[in-house]
């Protein structure tokens, strides 16, 4: 019998890791969201990890208001926002494909398949808009 809140059918050590390796100087890793907090901030930047969204205009507004108090504006990467939101678009594209959002293809060549299929009739797609 399994101890309380755990499952019977729980296998200790399956699962990911609980702790990450450090990222290495120049590995390109970046933060996914802008870390509204100072002590998240420090954080990411003792790790080298630096943010690629902006912060939130509210934010900005209530650390401005704060004066020399409110700290320094948040730094990014302005060109890997936009390379990262394209390719978060590709993917709800991609996504608008029912087939794709919910893995109905048992197979993984045949899930492949599809993301094929509709990378390719969005990329037609484009294809025309572009050369009216």
């Amino acid at each position: 019998m399994p101890p309380a809140g755990v499952h019977p059918d729980h296998r200790p050590g399956s699962g990911q890791p609980a702790v990450h390796p450090r990222p290495e100087e120049g590995t390109g890793t970046r933060a996914r969201r802008p870390a509204p907090h100072p002590a998240g901030r420090a954080h990411l930047r003792k790790r080298r990890i630096k943010a690629v969204i902006p912060e939130k205009k509210d934010q900005a507004a209530n650390r401005k208001k704060k004066g020399s108090r409110g700290g320094r504006p948040v730094s990014h990467d302005a060109d890997l926002h936009k390379e990262r939101n394209t390719v978060e678009r590709l993917i709800n594209k991609l996504k608008a494909w029912r087939g794709i959002a919910t893995r109905y293809d048992k197979t993984p060549d045949s899930y492949l398949a599809g993301l094929h299929l509709r990378a390719s009739m969005i990329w037609i797609k484009d294809l025309t808009r572009t050369t009216r």
